[in-house]
């Protein structure tokens, strides 16, 4: 009996290694469900398991994801209850979902670990909300401190003080303008277009067989692609070390070190545990699989594997680090002092609704790569809550909140970073 997930050893799949393998080890029709075949250097192992595809890894990466989901799903709830200051806590929720995306997407990716075109797909959407994360916090950043316009009145003139630390050795001789800021968001950007656009790419290399992780050969993808979100990764959190090192006195009372590093490790260490990870599978330190559970894989399947069993595992502690970061308490005190401080479940979703929806960085966007940039700055949004018939503050999908941008003139058109 042969396992219909394994594809027939024929002439044309002659020289796939794994198909060679099966028909030289296996020349009779065998019950292969749950073969796999492993190369640790010049030896080829078979099995009928590697640790990934037990199921206690599943069950332990199952274990930790849900509790994770469970901790940052309840803290997201909580953010919706009491969504008194929706210009902050739209991109606090923002930041929240990446555990959630993360935790669900890597464990996703590691239950289909057999099916090496599966973890790919999964790991591009994953990818993609690394973006829309960094950005947030940005934004976040800007809204603490009032907008462009109150961060320029504290800073704008003051020169930039020399630091290898946070990178501005470079910058000595400088001082902080309108232009810097805008150089923050535009780095920022940046990585937000790079990265679906490299997610695209992966996807469509690995459906033509040209992108295997850990494979740094000229001839297949996955060399460029990693230089290029290596760069435009780098370069964004760059933006985000001199935003914070120029205000970092100004955020001090919302305490911004944890919120910091927390995203700065799920977002940075992830990408270089994964590359680690794979170059360990490249040089054997790490064993490649020809076959799991009967399916051909890729090469560098076993290493992505790996990634995301640990990422399963880091985003629980990653939860408890967000719960403490980015606390509730403060917005829930302030729905206190509204006399209708109950939010029913329309109002709930409607504010779920407007913090998914990716306007506000599309228009930033348009404003900050526009050749007609004009030279202002923004000052925060002011969110005013509209009275509902019974004269009360209304809240959810009968509350409509007006804002109001107040553009402040600053500097002439050559003042640039």
């Amino acid at each position: 009996m042969v396992n219909s997930n394994l594809p027939r050893v024929t002439e044309a799949s002659a020289d796939d290694p794994a198909s060679q393998l099966i028909l030289a080890m296996f020349p009779r029709e065998l019950d292969v469900k749950n073969l796999t075949i492993v190369r640790s250097g010049n030896v080829t192992i078979t099995g009928d398991q590697i640790f990934l595809n037990t199921t206690t890894a599943q069950a332990l990466s199952g274990i930790f994801v849900w509790s994770a989901l469970l901790i940052t799903c309840h803290q997201i709830y909580m953010h919706l209850r009491s969504y008194t200051m929706p210009n902050e806590q739209r991109y606090i929720i923002r930041i929240l979902f990446i555990v959630p995306i993360f935790a669900f997407d890597s464990w996703l990716s590691l239950l289909f670990i057999s099916n090496d075109q599966y973890y790919v797909y999964f790991d591009s959407v994953r990818d993609c909300y690394e973006a829309f994360v960094i950005y947030s916090f940005l934004s976040l950043s800007f809204e603490y401190l009032g907008g462009e316009s109150a961060i320029m009145s504290e800073i704008r003139g003051r020169p930039i003080q020399s630091s290898c630390m946070y990178g501005t050795c470079c910058l000595v001789g400088m001082s902080y303008s309108i232009g810097f800021l805008r150089f923050c968001k535009q780095a920022t950007l940046q990585f937000c277009v790079v990265k679906p656009i490299m997610a695209v790419f992966t996807i469509l290399l690995q459906a033509f067989g040209k992108y295997h992780d850990g494979d740094f050969s000229v001839t297949g993808g996955y060399l460029y692609i990693t230089i290029i979100y290596n760069f435009s990764v780098s370069l964004a959190l760059y933006a985000l070390f001199l935003f914070y090192f120029a205000t970092s006195d100004l955020l001090r009372p919302y305490e911004p070190v944890l919120k910091f590093l927390t995203i700065k490790s799920v977002i940075f260490l992830s990408f270089w545990q994964g590359m680690v990870l794979a170059l360990l599978e490249r040089c054997g330190v790490i064993r490649e699989a020809l076959v799991i559970d009967g399916h051909h894989v890729g090469a560098g399947t076993v290493a992505a594997g790996w990634q995301n069993f640990i990422i399963c595992i880091e985003m629980f502690f990653a939860a408890i680090a967000l719960r403490y970061a980015f606390s509730f308490t403060v917005y829930q005190e302030k729905k206190r002092e509204i006399p209708d401080n109950n939010a029913p479940m329309q109002s709930i979703s409607s504010g779920l609704k407007e913090t998914m929806n990716p306007h506000d960085m599309v228009q930033d966007a348009i404003h900050n790569f526009s050749p007609t940039y004009q030279q202002y700055a923004q000052q925060s949004t002011q969110e005013v809550v509209q009275p509902n018939q019974n004269g009360k503050a209304g809240v959810g999908a009968s509350t409509k909140w007006s804002r109001k941008n107040d553009k402040i003139m600053l500097i002439s058109s050559d003042d640039e970073f």
